[in-house]
């Protein structure tokens, strides 16, 4: 494990690539948690990390405690954050990643928390409440409390996790191209998600390369959804449908990791196990009349799946910070996946009869043993510059059984280079450039219907890892004092990439398609303007532009690619601290992103940007009294689905969905205390 206090390898120091904020500077902010300070450090994206990638390296965000990574997947980088009191922190670091090890080599910018070692009791407690605009209040709870005794702390933790949401809209169904419209829907939908949670954490950390560290969480999550839903069909009387969700999620994981001395360097291991179960009932019911007149119910669908999913991690890897004028790590892990998936559909009939519907692959154990070798050496070419690469060789055997057979081995090279310079006056340019290969989602294997939008998801077991080149340059630059400019230009290659493809059976299925690219260019300002003249004022600009293109397969046409990628996305945050007083603003908007399947293209935007806003108020270094409203625009999403009959293949579509869903104006108090410690004070 290399720290930030390390010598560098081949001239010049550490120090001289990191950029030091100490708590004084924080102090403006009146943090309670490390979390409240990660979000207030100047130029920095915070990053969670990724938990549904298998495997330990592949899932970090890019914060780091004490110049080491957590060892939990299930527990958010957040999660970890808001449990460490702001007192025990005594100043931040932002670093390249090649600081903290293989896992953030290919990461332009790592936060390292360094904590105090100082003892005592320290805690700290969240209560909120937010009123939705049908007058609903959800109430939410959570605390965390740390004791330090010498080199070892322990912390407990634990919240509610209650959000309720309810948002209304219409439905519009219209036959294509005279635009004539056939049906209409009045949606009102609530949404219940219930993840309370207990955590603990324990460790003994005498140096960076004595420690240990164990932690356990459970949580057993739940999601309910329940639709009233009012159909206008042509030729048809008017009648109430329904649908409901009710999906029990519960997580347990366990896990450490121990560093020890060895050869000059610190030897790691890493061990984590993680449990995860999915227990899901939907049921879409169709009526014959109006709830209000007890109708019958005449039809509708019914599912149920069960599933379980486990994962099992060791990690085992050597750093040396200086090994005849380099740094060097080299690692391997191992991991040990399952999925065992049952899935029942069934149609409802007029006299209430289930009759099930065969679908394509519902009922499949899928078996993963992946395995990952890992070399990275980096050497200062002068006090300036730095060059870092590595290699990386991932295996896996990969077996599905049940519904359908297939086994099959995948070996991929992963290769790794970066060219970093800093010289003075405030400027860092990066050039990097990696190969990644994407895991597979073991649900892409099984078949499932979604009844909310009346279609079924066919899997697909001879699905194959899209592999991307990844190129980017990156220039920073300090402005107006601690502001940061940050340039970024990206550019990916993708080898078989991933998208919904046709089956001969007509099935639209998780499939790959061939090459696709993606060029982009994304800016962002983060500064304060008190050498404007506006004293306590910071403003956080950002805005990116990209182009996705892949040649498709149903449509014979260049199009985007499916999933979250518009081609334009703008955002600004204006803040103003000034005594126990902050408020400020946020609006971002973005271009529409799509979905493309066999026989149908799914385009989502908003109508029009989206903001927030707050006021704070602060009276005492312990005690902040926080008001939000959230979409104070009154933003509505939306959603355009076109369907083509039999397929894409066709030029022109038969029908047009358009969906309409708004929130409305919210409105939420949080009241955060902390306890113990030193307080704000440290």
């Amino acid at each position: 494990m290399m720290t930030s206090t390390a010598a560098s390898a081949g001239g010049g120091s550490v120090q001289d690539r990191v950029t030091p904020y100490d708590a004084k500077f924080f102090a403006q902010y009146a943090p309670r948690t490390a979390l409240d300070i990660v979000q207030r450090v100047p130029g920095f994206n915070f990053d969670q990390g990724n938990s549904d990638v298998r495997g330990f390296a592949g899932a970090a965000g890019n914060v780091v405690i004490n110049g080491a990574r957590p060892s939990s997947k299930a527990e958010g980088l957040a999660t970890v954050l808001s449990r460490i009191p702001a007192s025990s922190v005594i100043r931040v670091e932002v670093a390249p990643g090649d600081l903290y090890g293989s896992d953030y080599a290919g990461k332009s910018q790592v936060l390292n928390l360094v904590l105090s070692a100082t003892g005592g009791t320290e805690g700290n407690v969240t209560l909120s409440a937010n009123r939705l605009y049908t007058g609903y209040v959800n109430t939410d709870a959570k605390g965390s409390v740390q004791w330090k005794r010498g080199a070892s702390t322990i912390s407990l933790s634990g919240g509610t996790g209650r959000s309720r949401q309810v948002e209304e809209g219409h439905d519009y169904v219209d036959a294509l191209p005279s635009g004539e419209r056939i049906e209409t829907r009045r949606k009102i939908n609530s949404y219940f998600d219930k993840n309370p949670f207990i955590s603990a954490n324990w460790a003994l950390e005498r140096a960076p390369d004595k420690a240990i560290r164990a932690n356990i969480r459970w949580q057993p999550s739940r999601f309910d959804l329940t639709q009233r839903n009012r159909v206008d069909t042509v030729g048809e009387p008017l009648h109430d449908d329904s649908l409901v969700q009710h999906y029990k999620l519960p997580v347990f994981e366990i896990g450490g990791d121990i560093t020890r001395p060895l050869a000059g360097g610190a030897i790691k291991l890493v061990a984590l196990a993680t449990r995860r179960k999915k227990d899901n009932f939907d049921a879409y019911l169709g009526r014959d009349g109006l709830l209000s007149d007890d109708p019958a119910v005449i039809g509708g669908f019914e599912q149920r799946q069960k599933a379980k999913l486990d994962e099992t991690i060791g990690k085992l890897n050597w750093s040396r910070a200086d090994l005849a004028g380099f740094t060097v790590e080299v690692g391997a892990e191992a991991a040990l996946n399952k999925l065992d998936n049952q899935t029942r559909l069934s149609v409802i009939e007029e006299d209430g009869t289930r009759v099930p519907v065969a679908l394509p692959i519902a009922n499949a154990v899928v078996k993963e043993k992946r395995g990952q070798l890992t070399f990275n050496a980096g050497h200062n070419l002068s006090p300036t510059v730095r060059i870092d690469g590595g290699i990386a060789y991932e295996f896996s055997h990969l077996t599905v059984t049940g519904d359908t057979e297939a086994s099959r081995t995948l070996r991929f090279w992963k290769p790794t280079l970066n060219l970093d310079w800093q010289p003075k006056g405030g400027w860092h340019a990066r050039l990097s450039a990696r190969r990644t290969v994407a895991q597979l989602n073991f649900y892409d294997f099984i078949s499932v219907a979604e009844l909310s939008t009346d279609r079924v998801n066919a899997g697909n077991a001879d699905l194959r890892p899209q592999r991307t080149w990844e190129f980017r340059a990156l220039l920073e630059k300090s402005v107006l004092g601690d502001g940061q400019l940050r340039i970024e230009a990206a550019y990916d290659r993708v080898s078989a990439l991933q998208d919904q493809i046709l089956t001969p059976d007509g099935f639209s299925v998780p499939g790959n398609l061939g090459t696709g690219t993606r060029r982009g260019i994304s800016a962002q300002l983060d500064t304060p303007l008190d050498k404007l003249g506006l004293k306590g004022v910071r403003v956080k600009l950002n805005g990116q532009v990209q182009k996705t293109r892949v040649h498709d397969p149903i449509s014979g046409r260049v199009r985007r690619w499916s999933d979250y990628w518009p081609e334009w996305e703008v955002g600004m945050e204006l803040r103003r601290d000034v005594g126990p007083w902050s408020y400020g603003v946020s609006v971002n908007d973005r271009d529409s992103f799509y979905f493309y399947r066999a026989d149908e293209t799914d385009r989502n935007f908003n109508d029009k940007p989206y903001g927030t806003a707050f006021v704070e108020w602060r009276p005492s270094a312990r005690t902040s009294l926080t008001l939000d409203i959230d979409n104070a625009f009154d933003t509505a999403g939306g959603r355009e689905r076109l369907f083509f009959l039999p397929n894409r293949s066709v030029e022109n579509p038969a029908f047009r969905e358009r969906r309409i869903r708004n929130r409305h104006v919210s409105f939420g108090l949080t009241l955060k205390q902390s306890f113990g410690g030193g307080g704000a004070k440290s």
